[in-house]
C-alpha cells in the first residue's frame, strides 16, 4: 500500500489536464468579459459617430420635416451591430449653449429657493409654467442650440455579465449639442409669468 501511495505522489501524468480544468473557467469568463466590453465600446463609438452626423444634418433649414428619416439612419447604423437594439430619440431646443439643462430664471421674492407664491419667472419655453429645464421639445428654430440625445438598449451578447448580477440589457446614452444654422430672422420673445 505504501508503495502505491509513493508511486501516486511522484506520478505527473494528467497534471496539465487538472491545471487546465482549474484555470479554464476563469480564463473563459475573462475572455467573454473582454469581448462584451469590446462590443459595447464599438457600439458606443458607432452611435457617437452616427449622432454627430445626424445632428449636423439636423441643423439645416427644412430638417424638421426629415427628423424621422435622420433618426432611421442612426437606427440602421446601430442595428447593423446590435440587431435587437431599441433606440429612443429626444431633441430639446434652447436659446443658447449656456441655457442647456438650466432652469427658467425667476425672482425669489420670499427667499425659499422655490418658484412659488406668485413670484415672476421668464417663461423661456412658452408653456405657461416654470420648468427646471427651460428647453423646448423639438428641433427649435434658427440659431437655437439643440440638444440631441439617443438612448440605445440592446441585449448583452455574452452571458458572463449575468453571473456578476449585471442587467441582461446594456443601456447607453449619447448626446451632442449643435446650433441651428441662421436660416431665417426668427425673433426670440421671452414671456414673463408668475409662479403658482
Amino acid at each position: 500500500m505504501m508503495h502505491l501511495l509513493r508511486h501516486l505522489q511522484s506520478d505527473r501524468t494528467g497534471a496539465s489536464a487538472v491545471e487546465f480544468a482549474l484555470v479554464a473557467p476563469v480564463l473563459l469568463m475573462a475572455m467573454m468579459g473582454l469581448f462584451d466590453l469590446g462590443y459595447n465600446v464599438y457600439t458606443a463609438t458607432l452611435l457617437e459617430g452616427a449622432i454627430q452626423k445626424t445632428a449636423r444634418d439636423s441643423t439645416i433649414e427644412g430638417s424638421v420635416s426629415k427628423t424621422s428619416t435622420l433618426d432611421a439612419a442612426v437606427t440602421e447604423m446601430v442595428r447593423n451591430i446590435a440587431p435587437q437594439a431599441t433606440l429612443n430619440f429626444k431633441r430639446t431646443a434652447y436659446s443658447s449653449f449656456s441655457d442647456v439643462g438650466k432652469p427658467e430664471d425667476f425672482t425669489d421674492v420670499n427667499g425659499d429657493g422655490v418658484c412659488n407664491a406668485g413670484e415672476p419667472f421668464e417663461d423661456a419655453n412658452a408653456n405657461g409654467s416654470w420648468d427646471a429645464d427651460q428647453g423646448k421639445v423639438g428641433s427649435g428654430g434658427a440659431r437655437d442650440a439643440v440638444l440631441y440625445e439617443v438612448q440605445v438598449t440592446y441585449p448583452r451578447p455574452f452571458p458572463v455579465t449575468s453571473m456578476f448580477g449585471m442587467d441582461a440589457d446594456y443601456i447607453m446614452t449619447s448626446r451632442t449639442v449643435l446650433r441651428n444654422q441662421p436660416y431665417d430672422l426668427s425673433e426670440k420673445v421671452v414671456k414673463v409669468a408668475n409662479c403658482p
